[in-house]
């Protein structure tokens, strides 16, 4: 017996090692939140440099790959065993082995977040490739959720490969037919880009940036047209409830900029996950 028929016989091995393996992927987008902006920002500055005929400024190797994860505060080099998720963080009791200096519980929080994450996608389509598919999805958008949140950025070169992916996949209807997944991807875009201009023509300013287009678009490629009216109503909702709670508890104004995307993640991976479901709900309430 294979691995895979073992999965595929035992739901349950595949819910405890798609946890496990959300857990190694959480310490990956560590590092990847973390160097992913600083890397487009250094590309951003050097074509901009050419552009102007500028001297380009030098900069050693930054990518995912090097240098070495270190500590921010002595740059003692992260060992292997420094770097078990959840788990070093509990035997260094939260500092650093070198100078002792704290380390972050954003850490181990994204790793525990990547691994529920993963553990209720494995539970909820169970072994197959719809699962490894979603798995995907939900890494990728804890990501960028990650990222806007402290950079108000959603990067192209996460969004847009993830877009290609969720249409590619659907031509095999994996999630949604494709033509359906077709038209999401550009009825995702064309209504965000609808409500961005009316907003700038009333107002006179920008109430959101395009990465939040693409972002939406993106879902209607993984679960097709259908899923976005939910996506757009449930992201209004947590965004507008959680945006003023934070606006009270930071005492900031109503024109203080927010990033939108974290709020369509959650909403979008709702949607992709239990929309049929809600929907069906929703018109078994109305007695439809």
């Amino acid at each position: 017996m294979n691995l895979w028929t073992l999965l595929t016989a035992q739901p349950v091995y595949f819910i405890c090692l798609a946890t496990l393996l959300g857990l190694l992927v959480g310490s990956f987008i560590n590092v990847l939140v973390h160097r992913l902006p600083i890397m487009l920002e250094r590309q951003w500055q050097r074509e901009a440099q050419e552009v102007l005929e500028l001297p380009v400024a030098e900069h050693g190797r930054f990518d995912l790959a090097l240098p070495a994860s270190h500590c921010p505060h002595c740059g003692h080099r992260i060992r292997a065993w420094e770097n078990i998720p959840v788990l070093s963080y509990l035997l260094l009791r939260g500092r650093c082995a070198g100078c002792k200096g704290s380390i972050s519980v954003r850490y181990p929080l994204v790793e525990l977040a990547c691994a529920g994450l993963s553990l209720v996608v494995a539970w909820h389509y169970g072994p197959g490739l719809q699962a490894l598919s979603a798995l995907l999805l939900t890494w990728c958008l804890l990501a960028l959720s990650l990222i806007d949140s402290e950079h108000q950025l959603l990067p192209d070169v996460l969004v847009l490969p993830m877009l290609w992916i969720g249409l590619m996949l659907n031509a095999t209807g994996m999630f949604v037919p494709l033509p359906d997944a077709l038209w999401g991807a550009v009825m995702g875009y064309l209504s965000l880009w609808t409500v961005f201009w009316l907003f700038k023509l009333v107002t006179g300013k920008d109430g959101m940036g395009y990465g939040d287009f693409k972002l939406l678009a993106m879902f209607g490629a993984w679960g097709g047209w259908q899923v976005l009216p939910l996506t757009l109503l449930l992201s209004s909702l947590v965004g507008a409830l959680i945006g003023l709670c934070l606006l009270r508890w930071r005492n900031a104004s109503l024109g203080t900029a927010m990033p939108f995307g974290p709020y369509l993640a959650i909403a979008g991976w709702i949607a992709v996950l239990w929309g049929d479901e809600m929907y069906a709900s929703y018109l078994q309430l109305l007695g439809i």
